[in-house]
């Protein structure tokens, strides 16, 4: 098979939910060294907390704030859970159709926070109505979470619709945009989001080293004192960044801040979320009308897809995930296995510094891939079906 990478600044494309493929440009950004107590270093953190605002509540801005988080976007989820919680008469109602909704149950779990899961199958969205029964039923439960891109499967969750059910029975809404924020139209203000989480590392196309939280100033307000980690204060975090103009507690990823800063730029000049979704859109069609011409199965009812990643069913008993993967990152595209427990899938991201030509290469280099596995295997039954006539004689 011919060699069909054609990228020049990576060895591969990541076609993953994140961390992804991201441009030179924000590689660059980390060549300058920063200090973590330096004003023009606080500026430009206090510059990305008022863009990651706007983005996400254009339409009053000024309710809103935004907290910043080292670690990964799992940090910032446990550090809104364990924070925005109250320690005593407070409830968490998860909805669960995937690995990251029972991570939010367990994490709840390890902090001593009484915890409902409301489980459906992963190949499934979540029902707005079966969690409207639960909240009905239950008047305990004070707060509610849901994942809004299940990236288990790839599932998008019906988030206006959810958001509807939990302000109607005046829960506070926790949502989990880790791998849709940036990347789908998301207006936070307008849905009434009292927490969104998500990270560097994902749709805004910044590097992996930290979260972020955007929150309603009023909600966030109300948390001091709850936090049942000394790291993971959602609240003094921000406390110490609205005082201090962009100062982090401990020591920051100050290179990753820089290349996320970058990378908002960037997300800028492509057309903001609209334009980015809009190329998402299309890799993920690219992607699932090629990969279907060659033969493999989504695993979602279409409606239920995301632009995010996409889950495809093992085409039959004797396929091989590590080799088909083996030989596709020999031609520059790395993919990602399945998660799921009920069928073996693996899963395509078409998130990143990918465009539609990417998708239209990696599909040719699929279709070349089948092809040879179905010429191999007439030749092998060939040569056994000339063995047997040979030892017939």
């Amino acid at each position: 098979m011919a060699e069909l990478n054609q990228r020049t600044d990576n060895p591969y494309l990541l076609l993953t939910p994140g961390p992804l493929t991201t441009t030179s440009s924000v590689k660059e950004a980390m060549l300058k060294d920063w200090c973590t107590w330096d004003v023009e270093y606080n500026k430009l953190v206090d510059s990305i907390r008022q863009k990651l605002v706007h983005l996400a509540a254009p339409i009053t801005p000024e309710e809103y704030t935004a907290v910043l988080m080292q670690g990964s976007g799992s940090f910032s989820v446990e550090s809104t859970i364990g924070t925005v919680l109250p320690r005593e008469g407070a409830k968490l109602a998860v909805a669960v159709n995937g690995a990251y909704g029972e991570r939010i149950v367990q994490m709840a779990e390890i902090l001593g926070i009484p915890v409902t899961a409301v489980r459906f199958d992963e190949r499934q969205a979540v029902d707005p109505d079966v969690l409207e029964e639960v909240l009905k039923n239950d008047p305990s439960i004070t707060h509610a979470a849901i994942v809004h891109c299940e990236t288990t499967t790839g599932v998008l969750n019906p988030l206006e619709e959810l958001a509807s059910v939990i302000h109607k029975y005046g829960k506070t809404l926790i949502v989990d945009a880790m791998s849709s924020f940036g990347g789908i139209p998301l207006p936070v203000d307008r849905l009434g989001i009292d927490f969104l989480i998500s990270s560097s590392n994902k749709c805004i196309q910044g590097v992996p080293g930290f979260g972020f939280v955007i929150a309603r100033r009023s909600s966030i307000a109300k948390c001091k004192g709850n936090a049942r980690s000394l790291s993971l204060d959602l609240y003094d975090q921000w406390d110490v960044m609205e005082r201090q103009h962009g100062k982090w507690r401990f020591t920051s990823p100050t290179h990753v801040v820089r290349a996320f800063d970058q990378a908002l730029s960037e997300l800028e000049d492509e057309g903001s979320v609209e334009a980015r979704y809009h190329r998402y859109q299309c890799n993920q069609q690219i992607l699932v009308q090629g990969m279907q011409e060659a033969g493999f199965e989504v695993l979602l009812p279409e409606e239920w897809h995301s632009p995010i990643i996409t889950s495809f069913k093992y085409p039959n008993q004797t396929f091989s995930f590590s080799d088909f993967y083996t030989r596709l990152k020999k031609q520059g595209f790395v993919l990602y296995p399945g998660k799921l427990t009920s069928e073996p899938t693996f899963r395509i991201g078409s998130i990143g510094d990918v465009h539609s030509e990417d998708m239209k290469r990696l599909v040719g280099v699929v279709k070349q891939i089948v092809n040879e596995k179905s010429d191999n295997e007439v030749n092998s039954s060939t040569d056994k079906n000339i063995a047997l006539n040979k030892s017939s004689i």
